[in-house]
């Protein structure tokens, strides 16, 4: 045996290897990965190196903007019914379809609201969600499925604004799709005109 020899058994001669080798492979994954010459050449010269590479992780953030932001919640916007010069008041969401998501319900009773005979009243959207069309029904507020209902209005615009109803307590119905291709919702108030 030379003197500068030094004696490895060789077991630690097949796991030194090995490791090397696996050391490499994970350093030019990380290269690979990040595009960069100047780093696959810093850790193929050096297993500590290349040890520290494979502990990196790359930045994967996304250029692209998508065309349009997904809706945030999971149910659609607040919907607020007023007579002219009235408080708004909040329906109450029945069926609606958003998103990937969405709910059944039946004809429900509805926010109680009052106006006096003569008021057209008007429907404004939280969110400015767009709307593609929109159409207004009522029943007598005692009503539990809504059969009996009755067309008051439909429309196409962004404004949902419906006629004055004749006096009396009336469930009244409004049924929006969205635009953008988010859903629609059915909206319920219970409106007592006197």
């Amino acid at each position: 045996m030379r003197l500068n020899e030094v004696r490895v058994p060789r077991m630690w001669r097949w796991i030194t290897v090995r490791w090397l080798v696996i050391l490499a492979i994970v350093a030019l994954g990380v290269a690979a990965c990040t595009g960069s010459a100047a780093s696959l050449a810093a850790t193929a010269a050096s297993p500590a190196a290349s040890a520290t590479a494979s502990l990196a992780i790359p930045s994967t953030g996304s250029s692209t903007t998508p065309d349009r932001p997904a809706p945030s919640r999971g149910e659609p916007p607040q919907a607020t019914l007023a007579a002219e010069g009235g408080d708004p008041v909040a329906g109450t969401l029945g069926s609606f379809t958003w998103g990937d998501g969405g709910s059944d319900s039946p004809w429900l009773p509805g926010a109680p609201i009052a106006v006096a005979p003569g008021e057209p009243l008007t429907v404004h959207l939280a969110d400015d969600v767009p709307i593609v069309d929109w159409t207004a029904k009522r029943d007598a507020a005692t009503t539990a499925d809504g059969i009996g209902a009755v067309a008051i209005a439909t429309g196409g615009a962004a404004l949902v604004t419906f006629p004055a109803l004749p006096p009396g307590a009336w469930s009244v119905q409004l049924v929006i799709t969205f635009g953008d291709g988010l859903g629609s919702g059915a909206y319920y108030w219970t409106v007592t005109v006197r």
